[in-house]
């Protein structure tokens, strides 16, 4: 029993419309910064879902690479944050108008 493409497509834009409504309406940077990396996972089941159905593993090489560069985004990201909250004692993101300290 297979699984059709169109159910991978649906579960990729539910999670890719949580992203974006995640980074719309919420102030926290962390919770921003998760929805964005909701939305790269959303395209990675998008990639991985064309590499399966056609047979191919390109997409599923490239959502690897994906990962990897993710990984160090989050790492980078989580440094920012970490040195934001030390200058203001906030994480939210209406407090950073300027990129001034």
């Amino acid at each position: 029993m297979t699984v059709p493409l169109s159910y991978y497509l649906m579960l990729s834009g539910i999670v890719f419309l949580t992203g974006v409504i995640g980074v719309l309406l919420r102030r926290n940077i962390i919770i921003i910064l998760l929805s964005v990396e909701l939305m790269l996972n959303a395209t990675n089941i998008n990639f991985v879902a064309f590499s399966r159905h056609f047979h191919d593993v390109a997409g599923q090489v490239f959502v690897f690479f994906a990962l990897t560069v993710a990984a160090a985004e989050v790492a980078v990201g989580l440094a920012i944050i970490v040195a934001l909250y030390r200058a203001k004692s906030t994480i939210n993101v209406d407090e950073f108008q300027l990129l001034k300290w």
